[in-house]
Formats: structure tokens, sequence, C-alpha cells
């Protein structure tokens, strides 16, 4: 079908889900049958200011993704979809999805890229069992401390040591030089 026959709104629909996925550096493809309009703006507050979830149309989902260069999750869009697109921390999304699909079993999550890489389910699953980048970053850092802590006391025991013992002849020389 060219697209001088396809309806304006569906290629702006195609071109606006393109430049989320161009746009994105993850993209979380769900189902969602099942959960009301409350679920959904409570999922869409749970994922943060980095993400957008989005309900979708399979069809008009797969050509904006083939578009953008994405052609792994055409085997995602079957049945009801929709998909979160993260602009920021994957894995702050991923935890998102994951803690709101525990307690509302209705969302299933079936896929998604992450970074250009295709993940299963289970993949992002354990995603979303990391620690946040800040999280990591701060454990880096203070492993990165306590081993130059570490170095410093090291370099430095030989010297305090000298001047111990540096103290202590010249503490005996006194005592010895009164008597």
């Amino acid at each position: 079908m060219a697209r001088d026959q396809v309806a304006p709104d569906k290629i702006a629909a195609v071109e606006e889900i393109t430049n989320k996925f161009r746009d994105s550096n993850a993209a979380v493809v769900t189902a969602y049958t099942g959960l009301s309009v409350a679920q959904l703006k409570e999922l869409r507050r749970s994922l943060g200011e980095n993400a957008q979830y989005r309900v979708v149309k399979n069809t008009l989902t797969k050509i904006a993704a083939n578009e953008a260069g994405i052609n792994e999750l055409d085997e995602f869009f079957q049945g009801s979809s929709a998909v979160a697109f993260v602009a920021g921390d994957p894995v702050a999304a991923a935890k998102g999805l994951r803690d709101f699909a525990k307690d509302n079993p209705a969302l299933v999550i079936k896929g998604g890229i992450v970074d250009g890489a295709l993940y299963s389910a289970a993949d992002l699953n354990k995603l979303a069992a990391l620690e946040s980048r800040e999280v990591l970053l701060a454990k880096l850092a203070g492993g990165m401390k306590a081993s130059m802590a570490k170095a410093a006391a090291t370099f430095e025991a030989p010297l305090s040591k000298f001047v111990r013992t540096a103290d202590a002849l010249r503490s005996k020389r006194e005592q010895g030089g009164a008597e």
C-alpha cells in the first residue's frame, strides 16, 4: 500500500512512534489486558520521569520500529501491546515494571530492547534486580576510597614506626642521661 493511500493520522502516529524509538535508549513491550485506566495511570507514575508508557497499535508500531532500525521486537507485537519508552536509566524503568507486575498480574512483560540489544522478559527481570546506577557508582567510589585509605596507611606505617622508635630512643637517652 502506498503512503499516499494511508490516512494522515496513521502516518503521523508512525512518525511519532518512530521518533520515540530513536530518542529512547530502551523500549519494553508489555501486555496490559485487564488493567483499569487508574492502574495504567499508576503504572505511568511508577516508571518515573525518564520513561513514557504508551498503549500502541501493533501494526503501526512494527512499522515504526522497523523505520527506526529495530527489527527484533516484531515477535512481541501480538495481542494487546503497550511500550515503555525509556530515555534514562533502563534499570529504574525495569524495576518499576517488575514491581508493578508483582502487584498487578494483568501486566505481562513480553520483552524489549536496551541499548540495541534484545532482552527477553527474563533478561529484563535480571536487569531489574540490579541496583541503580547511582548506588553502583557510590559503591565503586566507596571501594576506591577504602583502597586508597588502606594504601595510605601502608605507606605511612614505616614512617610512624620510625618516629615511634626514634621517640623511644630519645626518651631512653633522656632517662639514661638524667641518672
